[in-house]
């Protein structure tokens, strides 16, 4: 199945606020890669060219640096200013935001993922495949909660619930997910998580009516929350709406891939290291 009208849509426009600086650009590879320089790698290997970074306006010439440093000349590439979409505030507007912002770009399925986090050589490929494959439904990777988790700290993960047919049947985003000795806990809503349950880690294949429905859940989401300085548009949470409205089907790929991702500086060492072995 052809991926050639497939775009490779990376959201790289958050803040790094646990991070404390550009975590999108942080250096992991031997060479000097970010993350998101092994997923367009990966992007490439099975013919998806088209790449669209959704980023703050401030971060361009730095990023446009960077990926001019570690790419071949001729990269299709094209930056989105998610800070330029919709009213302006400090904290960007969520993940569903993001890919609102880049709907005029899409015209094919699109590869979603998130800059700071790596699903694995194979992770880009079977979600880039699937939706070429099928442009009536939406694809993710379903990683198993505990291999999602740092050693120390709290995250936020969508926790999977799945129906007989491997589609999703339900998604919660979940917050202040960690460690507990050997228990997985969570504080919002709060309880006790199975490890081995699937989290979206936020790598989609979506076809191009998810998208333009998304555009519309923004504008619908900014009316209820004019001014709201610190609520989200999620785009988990909105392609679970898309669910219940009975508009979208989401196929769950399970994977045991290694995730490897980037939450705060201390998670630097052992992303290095995770890169240095492969």
């Amino acid at each position: 199945m052809s991926v050639s009208d497939t775009a490779l849509v990376i959201m790289a426009g958050g803040l790094g606020t646990r991070f404390g600086g550009v975590k999108q650009l942080a250096e992991v590879g031997p060479a000097g890669e970010a993350i998101l320089d092994f997923t367009i790698r990966d992007a490439h290997s099975v013919g998806v060219e088209r790449i669209v970074v959704i980023a703050r306006s401030d971060i361009d010439d730095d990023l446009r640096r960077h990926l001019r440093r570690h790419h071949r000349s001729g990269l299709n590439l094209e930056v989105v200013h998610q800070d330029a979409f919709g009213p302006a505030r400090a904290r960007p507007w969520g993940t569903g935001h993001a890919v609102a912002a880049a709907a005029t770009l899409l015209d094919g399925p699109a590869l979603v993922l998130n800059a700071d986090d790596y699903y694995g050589p194979t992770g880009v490929q079977r979600v880039a495949v699937a939706a070429a494959a099928d442009r009536t439904r939406a694809v993710m990777l379903g990683f198993p909660l505990a291999g999602t988790l740092p050693a120390s700290g709290l995250v936020s993960r969508g926790v999977c619930r799945l129906g007989a047919d491997g589609l999703l049947d339900g998604l919660l985003e979940t917050h202040g997910i960690g460690w507990s000795g050997a228990t997985v806990t969570a504080s919002d809503p709060q309880g006790v998580l199975d490890p081995a349950v699937p989290v979206s880690m936020n790598i989609w294949g979506l076809p191009r009516h998810a998208v333009e429905r998304l555009v519309g859940q923004w504008e619908e989401f900014h009316g209820r929350h004019p001014e709201d300085q610190m609520v989200e548009f999620l785009l988990p949470e909105a392609l679970d709406q898309q669910r219940r409205e009975g508009s979208l089907e989401t196929l769950v790929l399970p994977t045991d891939e290694e995730w490897i991702g980037i939450t705060n500086r201390e998670d630097l060492e052992a992303v290095r290291a995770a890169f240095a072995a492969r």
